[in-house]
């Protein structure tokens, strides 16, 4: 039987989660998830559209050819995702926008 994961499992995260408050906490906030399933990752989400997420791309020095794109909900949601490594934890940036012009989608 493993053994359960322990908080300071996920020191890693909340190591990222902690520097990243510190250095940038004039940038927007971000709905943040951490996982026992994945004890190395912290993922920043931001739902209000791509400004804040290419706010925290550029801060965090990651290149937009890192930037993979694609959509969702029958096409109506812009979806853009990057990764990088960041005091050692896996951190992932993901940004949600309405597509423009597409039928529930911004006009």
């Amino acid at each position: 039987m493993n053994e359960p994961l322990t908080l300071d499992g996920l020191s890693a995260p909340l190591r990222v989660l902690r520097l990243l408050a510190a250095d940038f906490g004039h940038l927007p906030a971000p709905d943040v998830d951490l996982s026992r399933i994945y004890p190395e990752q912290l993922t920043l989400r931001f739902h209000e559209g791509l400004h804040a997420f290419e706010a925290w791309r550029e801060a965090l020095a990651v290149a937009p050819e890192k930037v993979t794109h694609g959509v969702q909900g029958d096409g109506v949601t812009r979806v853009l995702k990057a990764s990088t490594d960041y005091a050692g934890a896996e951190l992932h940036l993901i940004g949600y926008s309405d597509v423009p012009g597409v039928d529930g989608g911004a006009k």
